[in-house]
């Protein structure tokens, strides 16, 4: 029989604060089955028992080589069947920005994107890993697999996804040349769930913490949620999240319908 399964995702941008303020707890409250977190900002073996391994969930971390700087963790209810750090390349792979766990019914991929904001060397590195990444899931999607991307991934695609796009077109996160390989990940097959379930939807999941933005809903959207075209039609709901503060991002979900049979 089908099931549903509800996947988060969030960056958090620094887990212990966020977790010392109790800003987690809706993991539970929420009936979360997968909450993959970016920008953690720490190393597992710096974390409480009950952080590292939240009561009821499976968990996984990847750590870059420079503390409190990116850092990814995996949440789940069901325990992976395996899990990869990383997409294999050493210019990709030192700040730890992917974890990669796969289960009976799919495989997540928890990515934190690079920014490009501090520069053209920085836009020109996020734009590769962009590529890169696309090779590493080309092949896959092409096998059939069933796949979920989900994560931080610093480039808003569309003028619908951020307030103020006219005065940000020259800005990293906005530049065509990242509109342009964001499209490729929808050309590869990548199916946007927020915007395929509600297409004419204007929601953030980014704030500038200067002048008020949150409070004035002047924000990007940022966080996405990817599924394989052969999940598409298994989309119940797709959801932004902007009550669930203690971070500049708020998380985004997708609630799925499985089968019970392994991918």
């Amino acid at each position: 029989m089908p099931h549903t399964q509800t996947i988060y995702s969030w960056n958090v941008n620094g887990v212990r604060a966020v977790a010392a303020r109790g800003q987690l707890a809706w993991l539970h409250e929420r009936g979360a089955d997968v909450l993959a977190l970016q920008e953690t900002k720490t190393h597992p073996d710096k974390l409480s028992a009950a952080l590292h391994r939240p009561d009821g969930y499976h968990s996984e971390w990847c750590a870059g080589d420079v503390a409190h700087y990116c850092g990814v963790a995996t949440f789940s209810r069901q325990q992976p069947l395996a899990v990869t750090r990383g997409l294999g390349h050493p210019l990709f792979d030192t700040e730890g920005r992917v974890l990669v766990t796969t289960f009976p019914q799919f495989t997540l991929y928890n990515i934190y994107f690079p920014s490009g904001s501090s520069g053209p060397e920085r836009v020109a590195h996020k734009l590769a890993f962009y590529a890169h990444f696309l090779d590493v899931i080309r092949p896959r999607l092409a096998a059939g697999e069933r796949i979920v991307v989900l994560g931080d991934v610093n480039t808003a695609y569309a003028p619908i996804d951020l307030a103020r796009w006219r005065e940000n077109a020259k800005t990293s996160g906005f530049l065509p040349e990242e509109r342009a390989a964001l499209g490729e990940f929808f050309a590869a097959g990548l199916v946007d769930s927020f915007r395929h379930h509600r297409p004419d939807t204007a929601a953030y999941s980014w704030w500038s913490q200067r002048s008020g933005a949150r409070e004035r809903n002047i924000g990007w959207r940022l966080d996405y949620i990817f599924v394989s075209e052969n999940l598409r039609d298994a989309i119940v709901d797709a959801a932004i999240h902007p009550d669930i503060v203690g971070s500049d991002h708020c998380p985004v979900s997708v609630t799925l319908r499985l089968p019970d049979e392994p991918s």
